[in-house]
């Protein structure tokens, strides 16, 4: 398969740049599988026009991991996305201006701390700072990680819409931007009509790297951990032995729940997933999807074909341009059924 079959025009006004002033209020495009039928809605609808399901959520908390920092050999002004601490002080990060960041260089961060590149793992840097941070200096001193498509520096506003109101265990990188537009309220509903429940996925560069293959299979994810409690497989497993479709809200869920199935069950606690998802795949787990608009030629964009169909999945994009529905993290979302 060509990525560029996966491409469609995408008017940069469509990009939304800033959240819905109500989560809730975001439109929902909900598309039938096996009708190809598209019908458009808000989420605040959702409990009525979902039919019973086991929803799935990722929980993760998104951390300000985005620092400013300053080369203290030339002055240069580079930003550091930390994605992972893999040992105390030690971080795997993604440095701007990636060519000239070499091992031994250091940055001078806010707060009176020091990084130094230390070594180099499939494109990305071991960071090693110190004195160590924690989640307090990363709140006082760190910015909320927008991704690039977002043409701003963060706002105020940015700490509460770019984290889930049920975001439990800080970890991301990025948001799990489907959990984005639900309220308490609006969970509250969904809890009166629908199981739901959670798992925690810290998203990394394995959800939002570009896929630069020009063959679809030559891809490669990063690895990403997750974790599921005892209670939600027990859950999930109860609803597939009964035959209640289980809904995933996100890409980030469906790549957990679809990593760890095995042997008609899903393996508990801490695991990691590299899981590449794309048109062929033949899902185990979930029955419905509730997801975002993504990117041209993306692993997220590929993923939401393999369950849709690269042709209804077009047409549904088409039409979502059509109707100037909102694209990307602060976007309105669609949901397959």
């Amino acid at each position: 398969m060509k990525l560029k079959d996966f491409y469609f025009d995408l008017p940069e006004e469509l990009i939304a740049q800033h959240p819905a002033q109500r989560r809730e209020d975001a439109r929902l495009m909900v598309v039938h599988r096996e009708t190809g039928r598209i019908e458009h809605a808000h989420v605040r609808e959702l409990p009525w026009i979902l039919p019973p399901s086991c929803l799935v959520f990722n929980d993760t908390r998104v951390r300000k991991s985005r620092l400013l920092a300053t080369r203290r050999d030339s002055g240069g002004k580079v930003e550091i996305l930390l994605l992972e601490e893999v040992e105390p002080s030690l971080w795997k990060a993604v440095v701007s201006r990636a060519r000239r960041q070499r091992p031994g260089v250091v940055y001078e961060l806010p707060g009176g701390r020091e990084a130094e590149i230390v070594g180099m793992e499939e494109g990305l840097r071991l960071v090693r700072i110190s004195p160590p941070i924690d989640e307090v200096y990363l709140d006082r001193h760190g910015h909320v990680p927008l991704p690039p498509y977002i043409k701003r520096s963060d706002l105020p506003e940015d700490e509460e819409r770019y984290q889930t109101v049920f975001a439990r265990h800080p970890g991301s990188a990025a948001a799990p931007t489907a959990g984005l537009h639900f309220t308490p309220a609006l969970m509250d509903e969904l809890k009166s009509r629908h199981t739901v429940t959670f798992l925690t996925l810290h998203v990394g560069l394995g959800t939002f790297q570009p896929v630069r293959t020009e063959n679809v299979e030559e891809h490669r994810m990063h690895k990403e951990r997750f974790y599921i409690p005892e209670e939600t497989a027990r859950v999930i497993e109860g609803a597939k032995s009964q035959h209640i479709p289980v809904c995933a809200v996100g890409t980030t869920t469906t790549r957990a729940l679809e990593s760890a199935w095995e042997h008609g069950r899903l393996k508990r606690g801490w695991q990691e997933t590299s899981l590449y998802i794309y048109p062929g795949y033949t899902f185990r787990v979930i029955d419905r999807l509730f997801t975002n608009f993504h990117t041209p030629g993306s692993s997220l964009v590929l993923l939401v074909s393999a369950f849709l169909g690269k042709d209804l999945l077009l047409e549904a994009y088409r039409k979502a341009i059509e109707h100037r529905y909102r694209f990307f993290s602060y976007g309105d979302a669609m949901l397959i059924i």
